[in-house]
């Protein structure tokens, strides 16, 4: 039987594919030596229920491949793919791409998927699976397929799905590669662009639209009187309270006449064509009910054709005619029956989510079918006409016939100019008149409503005529050409260092004149304001700060746990910088190898624009052969100024930036097009401790490199490196320096061998009289990785005070600790010098309390902000060294 085991949303690129999509780890079991083309009747089952596969071109190539590939014999995680992209396609999605690996373990397979709706795509992914044990096994007696397919997965597309005015714009701004993000799941707020850049929509209502002009469209009495003051012309009308009002005033402007409430919409509540007073009587009620302020027009009644003309930053883009639901006699079928057929045509939905709406039987369909005295269970003529609603609303069941081709130029003008006059930059005016093609002048008709929020269906999809691509100029309006959509994005990953890389390559920015916003390991962090703490290294903290509406630069820490539960919160990055790749995380979430690992850091890279940066660690080998994968410029940088890489990367005139020995110490060089730059020496970045903190240097050379892919100046650049320090407030729980009487404290997180690699190398160059280390490890490292850390710190520092990680990762407390301790001793350190202290807080005192003058104490911990506050209490005040 087919399980599922897990299943994996990535939001963004990962390492499976570059758009969004579901992974789900799937467990066929027994069919593992049953492919497809040993399962009796199988084939011509599945694609009986599902015709469409026959689309699918899989490996083959052409249409019909997949089928071909069912007949030769595939296995069911690769049917359930191809099931679960044609099941989204049912509903009217467009996703085709996919791929099914095995893993190590026999019959169970990574089966990966494009989705568009996450919700949609895990309810295929659940019916694919059902439907297969179904077909194979006969699991559930009775299972309709069609029937599941309906009230599941297509009913959640539906009530997912983008309306279509809101998917007009959307798609033109995909098309434009805008970044779009749906800020409300369940309605149609959505975000185009990103940080300053950003505007956003709600259905046709954009940020952009004036309050004050909605307001003003809302009010139907005041739109007619700003109207007509401006010679437009305008059906005479006045507001009333009470039904004997009511027949006073149309009496005076005399019948027939329109009631309707002030404030209404999408035609709620209008009544038109009443020729006495006692049909006013009668309908007044219904235009009083659907008021929100209790206030109702009354106005002159006008006769023509309804139309509908959409205006986009005072430009008419498109003009259609509303025709008013109704239905066509066969004279076979009654009334009731003829709007049963009608709303079975699959285009037909409920409210906005189809291109046309169900004809719904209500006081209105019966009120209008009693003034034709005709009633429900009739049977029209053959070709007779009945009208079911008052108005022409595509909301109420209407049609639409496209006329933008047709409208005179008078009648242009007079659009745009009630457009201008009421303020929106998004407007749908009504038009009563005759005949479009000819001037509202001359042929008579009236400007009858001015609409904020108009909908697009009957331009996008009109049922007659050519469809009009109207979201082309809400985007151009909001996005004129020669404007930006997008914030400049450097994306930092790698295995050490990208925090502080991240840090200094925001405060370059920031001396330049730009508002960061940044994720961190630390917290994110908004023009150097922490506006959130804890781990913010993944996607959801990306995408918080893109739409910040403060921000002009991104510079996002892009670490290995994000990718791999979620993709990258970003689509493209303009820099992708990679600082080193080596062993951590090894052994989880099917991450076992270093080239494994270096897969998934390659994401980044990858995502880069074509025009983009990608800045590589020319020292790193696994950084080096992303090269062959990385899109955009290839940026080296390197502590060795022979390193052959580099040599080869300038021999093609390619970019670097490296650490040079001169007289006065190590320089920090750029070179470019054979021309050399020296910025600064390394020991003037006062987070180099004087140049004997290597790994800050490496830091510094990446974060130089990103500044220079992105053409910042450089005396910005060395300007931000020689006020860059290693100071908590800075680079919190980034080897940050105390002194305190006579002894110095460095705090770090150091997690990793190759991070505590740097940190024994720093410790040798500051020849301490003795060093003491608080260290621990994740419980999640290999068994070979914690002894290997144990070893190296044993080999490292006098004397070891092993605390416990925040996080045992299922081991029981104590097993990590015991086991450096066991991998210190056997390297010879005496076990009196070894002691287990498990919380954080109190391993830090121990280690503090055994230390004296000259001592170097090292803390390896996991919560730094409180680390240092008990520091200061424990010990007073400290000075920065």
């Amino acid at each position: 039987m087919i399980e599922f085991r897990d299943h994996t949303v990535y939001r963004g690129p990962n390492i499976w594919a570059r758009m969004p999509s579901l992974r789900f780890t799937v467990d066929i079991g027994e069919l593992e030596e049953r492919p497809t083309n040993k399962i009796p009747g199988f084939y011509e089952r599945i694609t009986e229920l599902i015709p469409s596969l026959y689309e699918h071109r899989c490996s083959v190539g052409k249409p019909g491949g997949f089928l071909q590939r069912m007949r030769e014999g595939t296995w069911m995680g690769h049917v359930l793919e191809h099931v679960a992209l044609e099941l989204q396609n049912l509903t009217g999605a467009e996703v085709s791409r996919g791929k099914t690996r095995s893993t190590k373990e026999k019959g169970v397979y990574n089966v990966v998927f494009e989705y568009q709706q996450e919700d949609v795509g895990i309810a295929a992914a659940e019916l694919s699976r059902r439907l297969l044990n179904h077909l194979i096994y006969d699991l559930e007696p009775g299972f309709d397929f069609q029937q599941e397919l309906e009230q599941t997965v297509i009913r959640i597309a539906e009530r997912l799905a983008y309306g279509p005015s809101t998917g007009a714009i959307v798609s033109e701004a995909e098309r434009r590669n805008i970044p779009v993000i749906r800020l409300d799941p369940r309605r149609s707020l959505v975000q185009l662009g990103h940080g300053v850049h950003q505007k956003r929509i709600w259905a046709t209502v954009t940020s952009e639209t004036s309050n004050i002009a909605v307001d003003t469209a809302s009010n139907k009495e005041l739109t007619n009187r700003l109207l007509h003051e401006v010679g437009i012309p305008v059906p005479r009308g006045v507001t009333v309270r009470n039904v004997d009002d009511a027949v006073r005033e149309a009496r005076r402007i005399r019948y027939p006449v329109v009631i309707k409430p002030l404030d209404g919409n999408h035609g709620r509540g209008v009544c038109i064509n009443l020729k006495d007073d006692d049909e006013v009587r009668e309908f007044f009620p219904v235009a009083l009910g659907e008021s929100r302020n209790g206030i109702v027009v009354v106005e002159r009644y006008i006769e023509g054709l309804d139309y509908r003309i959409l205006v986009v930053n005072n430009q008419v883009v498109a003009v259609a005619e509303r025709v008013p639901a109704h239905v066509v006699g066969d004279g076979e079928h009654t009334v009731e029956e003829l709007i049963e057929i009608t709303n079975s045509d699959p285009r037909r939905g409920v409210g906005h989510e189809k291109i046309l709406t169900r004809i719904s039987i209500d006081s209105q369909t019966l009120e209008t079918l009693e003034r034709l005295e005709i009633a429900l269970t009739d049977i029209p003529e053959l070709g007779q006409v009945v009208p079911l609603k008052r108005t022409g609303n595509m909301s109420t069941g209407g049609t639409s016939i496209d006329r933008t081709d047709d409208i005179h130029p008078d009648n242009e003008a007079i659009a745009r100019r009630a457009a201008m006059v009421v303020g929106l930059d998004i407007a749908g005016i009504e038009a009563i008149v005759p005949d479009i093609s000819k001037s509202i002048r001359q042929s008579g008709g009236a400007i009858v409503e001015v609409n904020a929020g108009p909908g697009f269906r009957m331009h996008t999809n009109p049922t007659e005529g050519h469809p009009r691509h109207v979201g082309r100029a809400v985007v151009d309006m909001l996005f004129p050409p020669g404007s930006n959509a997008r914030v400049p994005i450097v994306a930092v990953t790698g295995t050490n260092g990208k925090t502080t890389t991240a840090r200094m390559i925001s405060h370059i920015m920031k001396t330049a004149g730009r508002r960061v916003g940044m994720t961190t390991t630390d917290g994110i962090y908004i023009d150097g304001t922490q506006i959130m703490s804890g781990d913010m290294s993944g996607p959801t903290s990306a995408k918080m700060v893109l739409k910040n509406p403060t921000i002009n630069y991104a510079v996002l820490e892009t670490a290995r746990g994000g990718i791999l539960r979620s993709g990258l919160g970003f689509d493209r990055c303009d820099v992708a910088v990679v600082t080193n790749v080596s062993d951590d995380h090894l052994g989880q979430h099917g991450i076992d190898s270093l080239a494994d690992l270096s897969r998934v850091k390659a994401v980044v890279p990858q995502s880069v624009f074509r025009d983009g940066k990608s800045v590589l660690n020319a020292d790193n080998e696994w950084t080096v052969d992303m090269s062959r994968y990385a899109r955009g410029e290839i940026l080296y940088f390197s502590m060795d100024e022979n390193n052959p890489v580099i040599r080869e990367h300038l021999r093609n005139k390619g970019r670097a930036v490296i650490l040079r020995p001169v007289a006065a110490g190590e320089m920090i060089t750029i070179i470019e097009n054979r021309r050399e730059t020296s910025l600064l020496l390394a020991s003037q970045i006062p987070a180099t401790f004087d140049g004997r903190l290597r790994v800050n240097i490496a830091n510094a050379l990446a974060a130089v490199t990103a500044a220079l892919a992105d053409d910042v100046q450089l005396e910005y650049i060395r300007q931000a490196m020689r006020t860059f320090t290693s100071s908590f407030y800075q680079t919190p729980g980034r080897f940050n320096l105390l002194e305190f009487q006579g002894r110095r404290i460095i705090m770090d997180y150091c997690h990793n061998i190759a991070g505590l690699e740097s940190m024994a190398d720093f410790v040798k160059r500051m020849e301490p009289n003795r060093s003491i280390a608080v260290i621990s490890m994740p419980g999640d490292r290999l068994d070979d990785h914690i002894a290997a850390f144990g070893k190296l710190s044993g080999e490292t520092f006098d004397e070891l005070v092993i605390r416990e990680d925040t996080n045992t990762r299922g081991r029981p407390s104590g097993e990590i600790a015991s086991r450096l301790k066991e991998a210190a001793v056997a390297v010879g350190l005496s076990e009196g010098s070894v002691s287990i202290v498990l919380e954080e807080i109190d391993a830090v005192k121990t280690a503090i309390e055994r230390s004296d003058r000259d001592d170097l104490v090292v803390l390896m911990v996991d919560k730094p902000a409180q680390t240092w506050t008990e520091l200061n209490n424990l010990t007073g005040a400290f000075t920065w060294g």
